[in-house]
């Protein structure tokens, strides 16, 4: 249905005639009449649709208006600076302050000041940082735009930065492009100071104001406006006269008081104050003082000292470039920090600057105006070393002296070569490797590689070249200085050189390292080596050998005796040979290597050292090595001293009796010196110790046997001791030698030589007579047969000597019966008896016969342990008999595998013969054994065997585990690796265990057996409970089959072990488990996916409680639930019940309660109920119709539209686009708010709102509009002044009085002064605009002192005021006449040359001029005689103005002429002195024209003209000619630096306008395209970091983004740590689920609409203040007490996206002050401490999940956290890294790039055109000839003032060789000599 209404007379018409006229109905009539009828106008037409899916008449547009948070200004420096390459971005965010005051001071005509204050005293209030300068100021619109986010210098609207794009101009290039034209974005001070702190107060005095301006900007006003819903981005300026402080009355800020008061006698200045300065920083810039301030030094560094940098080595220091002054305050009493960065010489650029021996200058441009200049230095390789400086931030290994290897000096190593410099600023995190002419090359190269290592580099460019907006990076630098395109000069003394760049570096890098690199230079190779003592396998080869070096002017060979440095020790030795690392053959240069030394003297050392050639001392004489040498070898030992303490000595070949003791004796080892010495005199610690070998050799005739042998030890007390010798009893020669050897080798030489030795000859003979003998006695005798007994004397020693000679002998003989019946007899002894006694023995012992073994009886042991036998062999007299290879053999019968044992009675005769240990299998009762013992090599000896019982082992054999419940006789025994079923769960208790032995005996239990029993489950084991026989309990896991292992071991020597499987079983049911695959639904809609109903146990184990017979008790309930569509099935698969088919068909959004029944379970699923689909739009707050509002204006209250579904609930559906429409055809843009912006004609409109989505059209309210107009919009300028005034060149402008007309008609009084400009150019009128090619200069049109041109002539006037960003209001052009100032001298047309005349008689010697025109002219040089006439009186003076008498006479004799002057001009002519004239030879005089006007007239100044005099001609054609020359030259040089100059001006007053252009400093190669791919590639990063996983809280909540309602308090926070997460989120689960108002109404809503069941908190009712109380062991500032675990207050772990004063209102009730530590040890030392220093302990988490309550309590499952899986997702979410608020960011940042880029061209035309111009060599060509000029200029004036002593000279030596016709008279001539003489230099 379409109806279409056309009303004409409206006022006569009701609108139920209508409706009843069409059929219409009652309501339809009523809503019509709603829309007021009677506003709608003849011709209009009013549609009235069926449905709102009707198709709309009209396409419409929406308009939105949106402004950034102001997290975009307080949060900026957090993304910027965060991101700082592993380095403290502290330095830089200081250098965004210093390159503002850099800016502020660029015009300063004296010293430019800047001051950085750290106030850190906090009995001066908080912590503070300001940045003062001594610049320019600023005014309050200039405050304003610095407030302004993003409004960088270009497209500032005020003073010196003004709107005309095109006037702005870059700076004159100057060297190092330190032009302090580095304040740029408009970013980086808003960024910095937010960074720094959290707020900021600039406080400016601009030059020329006597008020200061104060504005404060702070993250605490901004959440404020927000709360209070004020203007965001609005603030107030204070201006106050200087040194007020009244304003100043809070404690924080009780410095500024002291900083107020220093503004007194200040002509301008500005300072940044940050205050709220983050902890972290105050911190690290006070430790980190000289690190951070050292960065800021480096940064600025050619600022500091200059284009030449920090020369620290010359005698001439520049004057300072700009004061940098840092003071740190600390808390009183520790006295201010002050630094000057220009005291830091420890900077790199410093130590860059000073290690250099040279540098190679170049340039680099690319197009016309983008310019780098560039520095290379040369840091030598110096003998053993590089100097290339070392980088504080790269981490050096440490290394060994010893075993450094320096196979290649590395210098600059892998990092780049240049720093880059952007305005003469350091930019940190930019640098440039290398160019293609500066790398190494691959193929040839004519210098060593390394020396590529050895250079350094700057860049310094110009604002060409684009940087980040945060200055810390440049975009494309590296990219357009690689280009073909570019082109590199050499610079040389100042001049550019068009050379080939590549070759000109190659042949300076050569020149540099043949007179700078101190190398070393191998000689005489020898072929290659391979070195084994080199740790390191693959540097062991190739290693060339060498005779000789040179080295720093000496040759070292080999042989030749050299002294070590640096090594421990000091080395003295001569070279063996040279060694370099690599394949080399023949002479070759090498920055190290290594010597090898054959240490002196050998005769102490005998070794040869290898260390690094650098470590050669090169200072050592010859001569000092020498004596050195020897002076060690004086050293070594040399003899030794013997002495005998007890005054026995031997001599030499003495003869002692046998047996005569020999010493004791005393050793010493003296060396050269006569000195004791106990050990060799090496230098080290393991100096080797000395020791005396004495050892006594016996000559006897078979050979040399040692009879004695020691080792003497130093002793301190005695030296070398050896004790008496007593056994030199064996006759013959002997010789005793005492060697000195090693202690630790027992060598007796070192280095080849043999060390110091003694030895002694002497001789033994026999002693007196001791003994004899009867060395024959016939065995065996009979009895009665007598026999004869030879007796033999001897000695004590048993050597033969002769019987005293006083002996008798004596026989005595004894003996027993005989047994003659058995053919024996029993042994006889004699005794011969004088000094000793002789036995001999008349029998032998028999063979054996007999084996007897002990004991005789049956033996019984323990099977596994050993049994022994004693066993003798005896002859058949039952005597014990030895015998060869007499083993008896024990083997065991009767069990397999036994061992043979056997004991060797070979010497004695008898033994003991033990066995090893018997190892029986498994012995039950007893077990019989034989064994057999025999001699295998005797068969006569018959074998004897014995029984041995074998019992049962009594150690442990077996372990049982049983089951026995106390009072309980039931047993259950666990066997060996059964599988028991349990329920999960549960504990398995009552266990118990016995110990049996080999026999099956049970074994006592006893403390030291029970600690042998162990236990696989746990590790905390009783004693007192094993030794009773009982086990730990085995707690089964809770979840349902899986299978674990158990295990019960008993170690001893043996292990013995049982172990079982538990497998675990579900518990009994507990409760219903319902999982939902989607938890959202919209109304009217069927929910996603299937619903899961399962009966588990208490542990979530599924139980088989349901089957397909269940289905039936299973019910499903739930506030407006469609039945009809639920459906409940059972799956076979799954063994669980399926739900599906859930829909609400009635209701409000929000989560809805699913009740699952089954028996007596019953279960909750919670579900997010969504609006429905959407099908009308409702006006909110719908105001007063009709709506007044001003044309083009937008309107004071927003219209706030509402989406709905059918029962009314608001749909946040962003998919639906809200249009509307103008009943009079005139298009509009919504947004939501809508703001509503008319053009329109002025009247009544109505305006309809309409939604459409997927074609669908939505229905909307209609708003009415009345039109008015608007009296602050400008459309005309009215410009009046005084038209009668006379505008005198040089004199000021008229005020102009300038009227901006509003659409009403009457003045806007709203118009800001800075707004409007005045345009002035030479010319005629051009129309309504100016014409485009002549230059613009804006000037303030409030200002009546402004200047008018200096030169005369037609001038044209015109206004413009500068509406908006793009909106311009033209004045008419006003033509202007601008007449001469007042007359103030007379001056020629052309100056004439300097004349020369002299005294002759030709005419043309003495005119002075021939023809001279003069004018009256203003002081700008505009004729200004028109109306004065009268005379020109022409005189001569002296050059100081005197009127002597001796002048020169004019032709006529007369000393002035007169010439008439007729309107302001005179013609002189022919002017000439008289012949003959006086005056002085040689003498300057001057000519003076002064005007005498006819009637009143003013001061006019005479035109004053030079001349020289000569008496002779010759004279004055030479000094004629040089001063023709001298006056061309003059002009010359004056026109050429007019030239200069004025393109001087030009160029300054261009680079004036840059600094106003709206530019962006984007390099002209970058094209718009690869900034779209680069924003492309941005934005999909930005996609991925979003779709990367993280934790996330998936509790749904239906209730956010309501009115007043923040949301739930699991959505409200965010933690980073998934430990901390958890615990934070166990701990508040009860209230996560809480929704959180704004307002009681909003909560008792939310309450309402879910019956009670949704809690709620609205903030009016939570009572909160802030709580800056430090940790409770915190006092004072002091600690209680050390504390460990890290505590930190929880609520300082959350993070919160939005809304974060509300946040912290919410989350501090609810936490309060809620301490997380690490552990729960931690957490209780915590507590501990807290409670003892008596202070209240609040709750206690730890990251581990355990809690301990406020009171102390903790344990147990209450007060333990599940893990992260079991909270369901009811946990805190994880915030999007940094890295997507960086990206987010950079494609702001690029995208404003890409609107940049299209206008760089166009606002620097000017300026480079000029530029190229200045560049030209045109240019460069008039500048060379101005300094030829200026030099021929400097000779010819020397030249004349030596013609004039010389001529003088001569005139007085020889005056008669003058010429008399052309000589004055003779009295005149000897006055003239005489004035001469008195001022001649050789008079």
């Amino acid at each position: 249905m379409y109806v279409e209404l056309i009303l004409y007379d409206l006022s006569q018409i009701h609108c139920q005639d209508v409706c009843a006229k069409i059929g219409l109905c009652a309501k339809i009539g009523l809503l019509i009449g709603a829309t007021s009828l009677g506003e709608l106008t003849d011709g209009k037409t009013l549609h009235l649709l069926h449905s709102v899916d009707q198709e709309l008449a009209v396409a419409t547009q929406e308009r939105i208006e949106y402004l950034p948070h102001y997290h975009t200004i307080v949060q900026s420096g957090q993304y910027e600076y965060y991101a700082s390459e592993g380095r403290n971005a502290l330095p830089y965010a200081f250098a965004e302050l210093i390159d503002n005051a850099l800016s502020a001071t660029s015009k300063n005509p004296g010293v430019r000041s800047i001051d950085i204050r750290l106030l850190f005293d906090d009995t001066q209030g908080g912590s503070a940082v300001v940045v003062m300068d001594n610049g320019r100021g600023m005014t309050a619109k200039e405050l304003n735009n610095w407030a302004v986010y993003r409004l960088s210098k270009f497209n500032r609207d005020y003073g010196i930065f003004q709107s005309d794009h095109s006037s702005y101009v870059r700076p004159s290039p100057v060297p190092r492009s330190l032009n302090s034209d580095i304040s740029y974005f408009g970013v980086g001070g808003k960024q910095a100071v937010f960074y720094i702190g959290q707020s900021v107060r600039i406080i400016s005095k601009p030059l020329g104001s006597p008020d200061v301006h104060e504005f404060v900007m702070s993250k605490e006003d901004f959440q404020k406006k927000e709360k209070n819903k004020e203007e965001i981005y609005s603030g107030v300026i204070l201006n106050r006269k200087p040194a007020d402080d009244s304003h100043v009355n809070t404690d924080e800020e009780r410095f500024l008081h002291s900083l107020v008061r220093e503004e007194e006698g200040k002509d301008s200045f500005t300072a940044v104050v940050i205050t709220a300065v983050q902890p972290e920083h105050i911190t690290y810039l006070k430790q980190d003082f000289n690190s951070w301030t050292r960065e800021l030094a480096h940064i600025y560094h050619y600022y500091v000292h200059g284009i030449h940098g920090n020369d620290i080595l010359t005698q001439f220091k520049s004057a300072p470039f700009i004061l940098f002054q840092i003071c740190l305050v600390d808390r009183s009493p520790r006295i201010p920090r002050l630094l000057n960065l220009r005291e830091i010489d420890k900077d790199m650029q410093t130590l860059y600057i000073n290690s250099s021996v040279a540098e190679f200058e170049f340039k680099a441009s690319r197009g016309p105006d983008a310019r780098v200049e560039g520095v290379i230095r040369y840091h030598p390789f110096l003998y053993d070393r590089e100097t290339y400086p070392e980088d504080p931030y790269a981490l050096t290994p440490e290394n060994d002296d010893d075993d450094c290897f320096v196979l290649q000096a590395e210098g600059r190593g892998k990092r780049p070569i240049f720093e880059c410099f952007w305005n003469g600023r350091l930019i940190p995190y930019s640098s440039v490797d290398e160019f293609e002419w500066c790398a190494r090359p691959k193929k040839v190269f004519t210098v060593p590689l390394e020396c590529y290592n050895r250079i350094s580099g700057v860049l310094f460019t110009n604002d060409s070249f684009q940087v980040s907006t945060n200055k810390l990076t440049f975009m494309d630098l590296e990219l357009q200085l690689r280009d073909k395109e570019t082109i590199f000069t050499r610079v040389l003394n100042g001049q550019e050189q068009r050379v080939k760049i590549n070759r000109e570096f190659a042949v300076w890098l050569k020149d540099c390292h043949e007179h700078y690199d101190k190398q070393v230079k191998f000689l005489g190779f020898q072929g290659t080596t391979t070195r084994t003592d080199v740790p390191t396998k693959r540097l062991q080869s190739p290693w060339a050998k060498f005779k000789a070096i040179k080295w720093d002017g000496k040759t070292y060979k080999s042989g030749q005796n050299v002294k070590s440095l640096k090594t421990q020790p000091i080395l003295f030795g001569s070279i063996v040979q040279f060694l370099l690392y690599g394949d080399h053959e023949g002479d070759i240069y090498a920055t190290g290597g290594h010597v090898q030394i054959a240490l002196e003297p050998k005769e102490l050392y005998n070794e040869v050292r290898t260390i690094p050639i650098s470590k050669i001392d090169r200072q050592a004489t010859a001569a000092s090595i020498k004596k050195n040498i020897e002076d060690e070898l004086a050293k070594l030992p040399d003899q030794l001293r013997i002495t005998w303490p007890e005054g026995n000595p031997w001599p030499e070949k003495a003869v002692r009796p046998a047996g005569t003791p020999m010493g004791p004796i005393q050793v010493e080892i003296l060396n050269k010196k006569g000195e004791a010495m106990s050990r060799l005199p090496v230098a080290n610690v393991n100096a080797r110790k000395l020791s005396i070998d004495l050892k006594v050799m016996w000559h006897s005739p078979k050979g040399d046997v040692q009879t004695n042998s020691h080792i003497g030890i130093h002793s301190p007390k005695w030296e070398y001791w050896f004790k008496v010798m007593e056994n030199l009893n064996k006759l013959g020669k002997y010789t005793m030698r005492l060697q000195t050897i090693l202690s630790e080798t027992s060598a007796n030489e070192w280095a080849g030589k043999k060390l110091p030795h003694y030895e002694l000859h002497f001789s033994i003979k026999e002693s007196s007579a001791a003994t004899f003998a009867l060395p024959a006695v016939p065995c065996p005798v009979q009895l009665g047969v007598p026999f004869s007994l030879p007796v033999e004397f001897k000695d004590e020693f048993g050597h033969s000597t002769q019987p005293p000679s006083d002996i008798k002998p004596k026989l005595e003989c004894s003996s027993e019966k005989c047994l003659d019946d058995y053919g024996l007899s029993r042994s006889t002894k004699i005794h011969v008896g004088t000094f000793a006694t002789g036995v001999t023995s008349f029998y032998t012992l028999g063979p054996p016969h007999l084996l007897v073994v002990s004991p005789e009886c049956e033996v019984s042991i323990e099977n596994g342990t050993p049994v022994g036998f004693q066993v003798e062999v005896q002859d058949e007299f039952q005597n014990i008999t030895t015998h060869s290879k007499l083993i008896v053999r024990c083997q065991l019968l009767g069990a397999p595998d036994l061992t043979v044992d056997a004991v060797d009675c070979s010497n004695t005769g008898s033994g003991l013969l033990l066995t090893k240990p018997i190892q029986l299998k498994k012995v039950g009762t007893e077990h019989i054994l034989t064994a057999k013992f025999g001699i295998p090599n005797q068969k006569a000896v018959s074998c004897v065997e014995r029984t041995l019982r074998v019992l049962p082992s009594t150690r442990v054999f077996q372990v049982e585990v049983y089951r026995q419940e106390e009072d309980s006789n039931d047993v259950m025994v666990l066997q060996n690796m059964e599988r028991i079923d349990w329920t999960a769960g549960d504990t398995l208790g009552s266990l118990r265990f016995r110990l049996y032995d080999e026999g099956g005996r049970l074994v006592p239990l006893t403390p030291k057996l029970a600690n042998n029993i162990k236990v696989n489950w746990t590790a905390e084991v009783r004693v007192a409970e094993l030794v009773n026989g009982l086990l730990p309990s085995v707690s089964v896991t809770t979840t349902a089959q899986s299978e674990h292992f158990y295990q019960v071991a008993f170690r001893d020597q043996h292990t013995v072990e049982t172990s079982f499987f538990i497998v675990s079983r579900p518990d009994e049911p507990e409760r219903l488990r319902i999982i939902l695959s989607e938890t959202t639904v919209r109304l009217g809609e069927i929910l996603a996916g299937n619903i899961y109903v399962e009966v588990v146990d208490q542990y979530g184990n599924k139980t088989d409680t349901l089957s397909a017979d269940s289905l039936k008790e299973i019910s499903v309930t739930a506030n407006n639930l469609d039945t009809s569509t639920l459906k409940v099935e059972w799956q076979n698969s799954s063994g669980s019940v399926l739900v599906h088919g859930v829909r609400f068909s009635a209701g409000s959004p929000g989560p809805r309660e699913l009740c699952f029944k089954y028996q007596e379970f019953e279960e909750f699923a919670r579900v997010k109920v969504m609006p429905g689909a959407p099908v009308k739009i409702i006006l909110l707050d719908a105001p007063e119709m009709p709506i007044h509002v001003f044309n083009g204006r937008g309107l004071n209250t927003p219209f706030l539209l509402q989406l709905c579904d059918e029962w009314e609930n608001p749909v946040p559906d962003q998919r639906v686009v809200i249009n509307c429409s103008v009943a009079s055809a005139y298009p509009l843009a919504v947004s939501d708010p809508v703001f509503v912006s008319l053009s329109v004609c002025r009247g009544e409109h109505e305006v309809e709102f309409r939604g459409s989505f997927s074609r669908n059209s939505i229905p909307g309210p209609i708003v009415k509009l009345n039109v008015m107009a608007d009296p602050n919009n400008p459309v005309n300028l009215n410009v009046e002044y005084d038209t009668e005034a006379m505008l005198m060149a040089g004199d000021v402008f008229p005020v102009f009085k300038v009227t901006v007309v509003s659409e009403e008609g009457g003045p806007v009084r709203s118009i800001s002064p800075a707004d409007l400009s005045m345009l002035l150019w030479q010319g005629s009128a051009s129309g309504s605009r100016p014409p485009p090619e002549v230059s613009r200069s804006l000037r303030n049109c409030t200002t009546s002192y402004k200047e008018i041109p200096e030169r005369v002539g037609k001038y044209m006037v015109q206004f413009v005021l500068v509406v908006g960003k793009s909106r311009c209001l033209w004045s008419s052009q006003i033509a202007l006449n601008v007449v001469p100032n007042k007359p103030v001298k007379l001056v020629p047309d052309t100056v004439p040359p300097t004349p020369v005349v002299s005294n002759s008689s030709t005419q043309a010697n003495r005119t002075l001029l021939e023809k001279l025109c003069l004018n009256i002219m203003d002081k700008y040089n505009n004729p200004a005689g028109l109306r004065f006439s009268g005379q020109v009186v022409v005189k001569v003076l002296s050059v100081e103005g005197e009127d002597t008498k001796d002048l020169p006479r004019f032709q006529n004799k007369t000393k002035t002429l007169t010439y008439s002057l007729t309107n302001g001009q005179s013609t002189i002519t022919n002017l000439a002195l008289m012949e003959n004239s006086p005056g002085e030879d040689g003498a300057e005089y001057q000519l003076q024209f002064c005007p005498v006007i006819q009637g009143p007239a003013p001061y006019l100044a005479p035109f004053t003209l030079l001349f020289r005099f000569y008496n002779d001609a010759e004279s004055q054609k030479v000094v004629a000619a040089m001063s023709k020359k001298r006056d061309q030259l003059s002009r010359s040089i004056e026109m050429y630096k007019d030239i200069l100059e004025t393109n001087k001006q030009l160029i300054s007053e261009l680079k004036s306008r840059q600094y106003s252009k709206v530019c962006v400093c984007v390099c002209v190669c970058v094209c718009k395209s690869a900034v779209e791919d680069l924003i492309a590639q941005k934005k999909a990063e930005l996609e991925r970091i979003q779709n990367q996983p993280r934790r996330k809280c998936t509790m749904p909540d239906p209730f956010k983004g309501s009115p007043d309602v923040l949301g739930k308090i699991a959505h409200l926070a965010q933690v980073e740590d998934d430990d901390v997460a958890k615990v934070i989120s166990w701990h508040l689960l009860g209230d996560m689920d809480c929704v959180v108002t704004e307002t009681t109404a909003a909560a008792r809503k939310i309450y309402d609409e879910t019956q009670g069941r949704q809690q709620v908190m609205p903030l009016e009712t939570v009572f909160w203040r802030p709580n800056n109380r430090p940790l409770p062991h915190i006092r004072n500032e002091g600690n209680l007490f050390h504390p460990v675990g890290n505590p930190v207050f929880v609520r300082d772990l959350l993070i919160f996206p939005e809304h974060a004063e509300s946040c912290n209102m919410v989350f501090a009730s609810l936490l309060g002050d809620t301490i997380l530590v690490d552990d729960l040890d931690s957490a209780n030392h915590y507590r501990k401490g807290v409670v003892q220093s008596k202070v209240q302990c609040p709750t206690l988490l730890t990251r581990h999940g355990e809690r301990i309550r406020s009171n102390g309590k903790f344990g147990g499952l209450q007060n333990k956290a599940p893990s992260i899986e079991k909270l369901r997702g009811q946990v805190f979410g994880a915030p999007l890294p940094k890295e997507y608020q960086t990206t987010c960011k950079q494609i702001k940042l690029l995208q404003q790039l890409s609107v940049a880029i299209q206008k760089t061209w166009e606002r620097q035309k000017d300026y480079d055109s000029h530029m190229q111009y200045m560049k030209s060599p045109e240019m460069k060509e008039k500048q060379q000839e101005l300094r030829q000029q200026e030099v021929e200029l400097r000779d010819i004036e020397q030249k004349l003032s030596e013609w004039v002593r010389v001529s003088l000279y001569f005139f007085c030596l020889f005056p008669s060789n003058v010429d008399a016709a052309d000589s004055p008279p003779a009295k005149r001539a000897r006055r003239k000599t005489r004035r001469a003489l008195g001022k001649s230099p050789t008079s």
